[in-house]
């Protein structure tokens, strides 16, 4: 995720640490985005008065662990979903070097994290997918259609086939990633240089756990005010019965929501995505480069 120099990246450092940095953050990070997700889907006249509201329901109804609904599909799909992210942001900030591990400016940083989204949309459009279903599912009293995200998966292939059933949501996925994860990586880029001491390189020296930390807030906030608007439609589109029709079906899902109540419904769930961003995004980047600098004997 830092800036690195190339010739220290080692590409298995890179997986474990990512995965172990995804793991970290879908475990601080479940409970606020199930709580995001089911505001988002459940439209201005759904069951929950609020991010409060819906918290109380959820653990009345289904005890604590109801938090963490939908948590196996991320954490069992991390590990891939970063390893693709990296890799593709890794290979992104090359074809920009003015010469070999030579520094990127934050704008080429954001290019990077555009075009490393949009390789990332392959895998977790599916795996964001299986989750938002499973948080759609209430406790007692509620129709439960899925055991779990394998389950989930078998009878959305069965029912609509890849394209409609698993893959549903892709394009929204991949429009969301574009600004979402170039305010991800110049946020943090932004802020891990800022906090640098000057004439030190922000590539190679080793911040503190305070500063590792308010870096990787800063990219998760970024990320979500880059894109929150999407997030609200690729949930809304994701959590729909049946696949999406029509070539413009992203404009006519934008179209509905405005309709609810003009701008206002596309920040559904907004104030609880933002009190995960910091400590969800904290514990991703200051995990990954801890265990990138225990990988690398930084």
């Amino acid at each position: 995720m830092s800036e690195l120099k190339q010739k220290e990246i080692v590409p298995w450092h890179d997986f474990v640490a990512g995965s172990l940095g995804g793991m970290a953050q879908v475990t601080v990070g479940q409970p606020m985005d199930t709580i995001k997700t089911r505001l988002q889907i459940e439209g201005p006249n759904g069951r929950f008065l609020g991010p409060m509201d819906c918290f109380r329901k959820t653990i009345s109804n289904e005890g604590f662990l109801g938090l963490y609904k939908g948590m196996a599909s991320p954490l069992v799909g991390v590990a891939a979903v970063n390893a693709l992210l990296f890799a593709a942001y890794s290979n992104f900030k090359k074809l920009q070097e003015p010469y070999p591990g030579g520094p990127l400016t934050l704008g080429q940083i954001g290019i990077a994290g555009a075009g490393a989204g949009i390789v990332n949309a392959v895998l977790a459009s599916p795996v964001e997918l299986l989750k938002i279903k499973m948080q759609a599912q209430y406790g007692a009293g509620s129709t439960v259609h899925y055991s779990g995200p394998v389950d989930c998966a078998r009878q959305l292939i069965k029912e609509h086939g890849i394209r409609h059933g698993l893959m549903r949501g892709y394009w929204i996925s991949v429009i969301r990633e574009i600004p979402g994860y170039a305010g991800f990586y110049a946020g943090f880029e932004g802020m891990k240089r800022y906090l640098t001491p000057q004439g030190e390189d922000p590539a190679t020296y080793p911040l503190g756990l305070l500063s590792l930390m308010a870096s990787g807030a800063t990219g998760g906030v970024s990320y979500w005010f880059a894109c929150y608007p999407l997030d609200m439609l690729k949930s809304m589109i994701q959590n729909q019965p049946n696949p999406p029709k029509g070539a413009f079906y992203i404009v006519d899902a934008a179209k509905q929501v405005y309709r609810e109540g003009g701008i206002k419904p596309f920040f559904r769930g907004f104030s609880p995505t933002i009190i995960r961003a910091v400590p969800a995004a904290a514990a991703t980047f200051t995990t990954y480069e801890l265990v990138m600098r225990a990988l690398s004997g930084l």
